[in-house]
């Protein structure tokens, strides 16, 4: 079936449904990465958004059991220029198309992808609608007009998990108990924290930091998500309230929430970061990490004095910042996935820097307490 995938800005592309029916609305944005579809698809920082794939033919090795990385599909369509319906792969278990059915998530195939691409650069991301309709462009963009923008939405808690539950530790010994709080948590984050040693509680983006300081827990992680970071005011109060009592480790929104709950302010990028392939630069090493990456929102690096934080890494295409470290508080960030899926290895150290600081935080507690007994 033919469809027109509308802009606000009146551009018009054609393509054809391969998969679901019915319009969509949202926000464009276009990934990079050469493979990996069934992650992209799964993380749910896409919510409220249709993602561009550049890389040309999508869905040749169809969708597997291993890595989804979500409990659901939250975009609102797959944007693509071929679609493979004959994957070949030992691992899949079913086709992209039938999985996208499965998830009501509209596909879209045929798309002109480099001009989409090069639109998006150029004049920045936009809302747009996907219809099968005849009714006139006019009309459209009426509707399409007065569909909600992403700045202002608060995402995360859609989202969200319902209710706290631990995730599985396989066999695995404990050695630290974190309390992750979840704005859209990707599955290999708690993969990667649990092989650790990482005993992990996730929470609801509505828990209090009274519920996580009584639970004796080890650390904090804020997890990535979906949309404009500011709205998501009640885990920003949190991490105000935890900061200094307990380590906090936070990734892409995660690290937007505690730039903003020390005072600092974040803005819209203009077509955001999104592919498994940005090169980020490490400033205490002069390593050049290559990052998996996924936010629309960054944080202004002139907005938190660096008397209280130090900037950890840089991103060496608009040099935006893409990490930082608290001066006093036991507390870091870094704006890309370390966890790597998809994506490379490189920054994963990340979570043994994790470990590290609980360990020092475990460390000093055990002093003071010994000093206060004696």
């Amino acid at each position: 079936m033919d469809a027109r995938l509308v802009f606000e800005d009146g551009t018009v592309f054609f393509g054809r449904v391969f998969s679901g029916s019915g319009e969509r609305f949202g926000e464009v944005v276009f990934n990079t990465a050469m493979s990996g579809y069934q992650e992209v698809i799964t993380d749910p920082s896409y919510s409220g958004q249709m993602v561009l794939m550049t890389y040309p033919m999508i869905g040749s090795y169809g969708i597997n059991s291993d890595d989804i990385e979500s409990r659901g599909l939250f975009l609102e369509a797959l944007l693509v220029k071929e679609y493979i319906d004959f994957p070949s792969n030992w691992r899949s278990r079913q086709s992209l198309k039938d999985y996208l059915g499965q998830h009501h998530v509209l596909g879209i195939e045929g798309l002109d992808t480099r001009a989409i691409t090069r639109h998006l650069r150029d004049n920045g991301s936009q809302r747009a609608m996907i219809t099968q309709s005849d009714e006139s462009l006019e009309s459209l963009l009426h509707r399409l007009n007065v569909s909600p923008s992403m700045v202002g939405l608060n995402l995360a808690d859609k989202v969200s998990c319902d209710g706290s539950y631990q995730w599985p530790m396989n066999g695995r010994s404990a050695r630290f108990r974190v309390a992750v709080i979840d704005t859209g948590v990707k599955y290999n984050i708690l993969r990667l924290l649990s092989e650790n040693g990482c005993e992990c509680t996730v929470f609801p983006s509505s828990i209090s930091a009274d519920e996580v300081l009584a639970q004796d827990f080890d650390g904090v992680f804020l997890s990535n998500g979906p949309g404009d970071p500011e709205p998501v005011t009640s885990v920003i109060q949190l991490i105000r309230n935890v900061l200094g009592k307990l380590p906090v480790f936070g990734i892409c929104l995660g690290h937007q929430l505690l730039w903003l709950a020390l005072g600092g302010k974040t803005y819209k990028l203009k077509f955001g970061h999104h592919g498994a392939n940005h090169p980020v630069k490490h400033l205490e090493t002069g390593r050049v990490e290559i990052t998996s990456q996924n936010h629309g929102f960054c944080v202004d690096i002139d907005s938190l004095s660096p008397d209280d934080i130090e900037i950890t890494h840089i991103n060496l295409n608009d040099h935006t910042v893409e990490g930082f470290r608290h001066r006093r508080f036991p507390a870091f960030s870094v704006q890309y996935h370390p966890e790597s899926a998809p994506g490379p290895h490189d920054s994963q150290y990340l979570f043994e820097k994790f470990i590290d600081l609980m360990e020092s935080h475990r460390t000093r507690q055990g002093s003071v307490q010994q000093e206060v007994t004696v």
